[in-house]
């Protein structure tokens, strides 16, 4: 029986270290856990202001552990495959990270502010914000982040971009050095991690190459936040290896989901306004300062003088020119959009370096009437598009005249590079590749009441690349279909609301009359709705 004594201490020493781990597990996870909890939320909670609100600082907000999120370029610059793999990206990237929300001032003002801050998770905030997108589509905000304050009142330039725009994408942030919010996509494949990836696997490649080039300059660490966007619709997302570089991402596949990167782009801009541009834009003009100078003195006016003012933009003929200035209110509250005008070279390889761009409207139109023209209206070939802009006019009025005017013949294929609040209609995310994106856009903004004035002083000039004709030609052809029926659901939309409302006599209800009225479609049913 003395064999027994060492197997019982044997069984004991078992259980004894049996009960040890799972008091551990238990402490960690039923202790620790909600304490730490409950501390945090204390923590959120103290930092409310003195009417409840929060003012919540980027501790409070996200973080991620990785090293592009960083403003330290030393860490980030070291990203690599190791780096990748090693947190098994991307799914160790943001699956159970929280956001959190306040109440409402008035809850806080009657004392009724008992449960602080409540969190949602980012994923499930995302997939509701982006809920239209194509799915699985992942997005993944400020992946960079800008060291850099921004002013409110800044103008946020917008843009989404392909690997293989990396190369104009530098230009245009060493160009404008102002604050820019971008949408990268980066295919990827589902289900695996960069772990499981082949060095050479277009992803990697492409994430390789956004990392080297965000440390190329100190401009994107001091103005560029960057938002990625993962899909596996690309073919390059499916592909062994090969280099993303040469590859035009989405290939007619879905891929290309403009609308979707443009709402990102401008969710999490860091600035009350933002300009919605295409990365192969030069920006020639100093837009920026005018705009940020009008908005300036939008804060000096009285009410009663915004007011006026105003009333004055709306209640003049419609070949009045205005100053800047007369319509800076209208911008603030989201009631207006300034076109800044677009152009192109008429000979492609003309067009290729940003350097010998025209950088004044004296030298833009010195190009424009030469004969024959060095430089035309942008798409001039495709009339819809840009020439509700009403170039004639642009060219008669003088240089530094610091006016606008207001475009009076608009029709619904026009799509202009525009200045806005950020509080205006969002982009239908059902559009992916070319054709009818950026108008339905434009369009809803327009039915929702938005005026678009064009700035006399300023352009914008398209850098020249070559065009992926094929996939052009498909995927308008079916877009072509998806924009009639989304100019019809709109309509009707924006028909009811003013019946609704009693706001049909009104100059928006007057518009949205007469626009959804040109839609064959729509005219029966809009007269019924109006009859009513």
């Amino acid at each position: 029986m003395t064999f027994l004594a060492p197997l019982g201490r044997a069984l004991q020493l078992c259980l004894v270290s049996y009960v040890a781990v799972a008091v551990l597990y238990t402490t960690q996870y039923v202790v620790l856990v909600p304490t730490v909890r409950v501390l945090y939320s204390l923590l959120t909670t103290s930092v409310l202001g003195s009417e409840g609100r929060s003012s919540v600082p980027d501790s409070l907000g996200k973080s991620y552990g990785l090293s592009p999120r960083s403003s330290d370029t030393h860490s980030a610059v070291t990203l690599g495959n190791e780096i990748l793999s090693n947190l098994n990206w991307p799914e160790g990237l943001s699956s159970d990270e929280l956001l959190y929300w306040p109440s409402s001032t008035l809850s806080a003002t009657l004392g009724m502010n008992h449960s602080g801050f409540t969190p949602i998770l980012e994923e499930t905030f995302l997939s509701k914000a982006f809920s239209q997108s194509m799915h699985p589509t992942r997005i993944i905000p400020y992946y960079y982040k800008a060291s850099g304050s921004v002013d409110p009142d800044d103008v946020t330039i917008t843009t989404l971009v392909t690997s293989n725009r990396f190369k104009v994408f530098k230009q245009l942030v060493e160009n404008y050095q102002g604050p820019i919010s971008a949408t990268v996509h980066i295919p990827f494949p589902l289900h695996v991690s960069s772990a499981t990836l082949d060095s050479n696997h277009p992803s990697i490649i492409a994430l390789r190459s956004l990392n080297s080039l965000y440390h190329s300059s100190p401009h994107f660490s001091t103005h560029v936040d960057v938002h990625l966007a993962l899909s596996p619709f690309a073919t390059v997302a499916r592909s062994g290896s090969g280099s993303a570089l040469d590859v035009e991402p989405g290939e007619g596949e879905g891929g290309r989901q403009f609308n979707v990167w443009r709402n990102v782009a401008r969710l999490f801009a860091r600035s009350e306004f933002v300009l919605m541009l295409d990365v192969d834009f030069a920006v020639c003009t100093d837009w920026r300062g005018a705009v940020r100078a009008a908005l300036k003195m939008t804060d000096a006016k009285q009410p009663s003088d915004q007011a006026s003012a105003e009333l004055g933009a709306y209640s003049l003929g419609s070949n009045a020119t205005l100053g800047i200035s007369d319509v800076a209110e209208q911008l603030r509250t989201g009631k207006i959009a300034l076109v800044v005008p677009a152009f192109e070279y008429a000979k492609q390889d003309d067009g290729l370096d940003q350097r010998t761009f025209p950088r004044s409207k004296e030298d833009l139109l010195r190009l424009v009437r030469t004969s024959p023209p060095t430089i035309t209206s942008f798409h001039a070939s495709w009339a819809p598009g840009h020439n509700s802009t009403d170039y004639t006019r642009y060219y008669s009025l003088l240089p530094d005249s610091g006016e606008v005017y207001k475009v009076t013949h608009y029709q619904n294929a026009y799509e202009p590079y525009v200045i806005t609040s950020k509080r205006v209609t969002w982009c239908d995310e059902r559009f992916t590749g070319y054709g009818g994106n950026k108008a339905a856009c434009l369009f809803e903004m327009y039915l929702s009441g938005v005026s678009f004035y064009v700035l006399a002083d300023h352009f914008l000039i398209h850098q020249s690349h070559k065009y992926e004709e094929e996939a052009r030609r498909e995927e308008r052809k079916y877009n072509r279909k998806l924009y009639a029926d989304f100019k019809e659901e709109a309509c009707l939309r924006y028909i009811e609301r003013h019946v609704h409302a009693v706001t049909l006599h009104t100059p928006a209800g007057v518009i949205v009359q007469d626009e959804c009225k040109k839609i064959k479609n729509v005219a029966r049913i809009a007269a019924q709705l109006v009859g009513g």
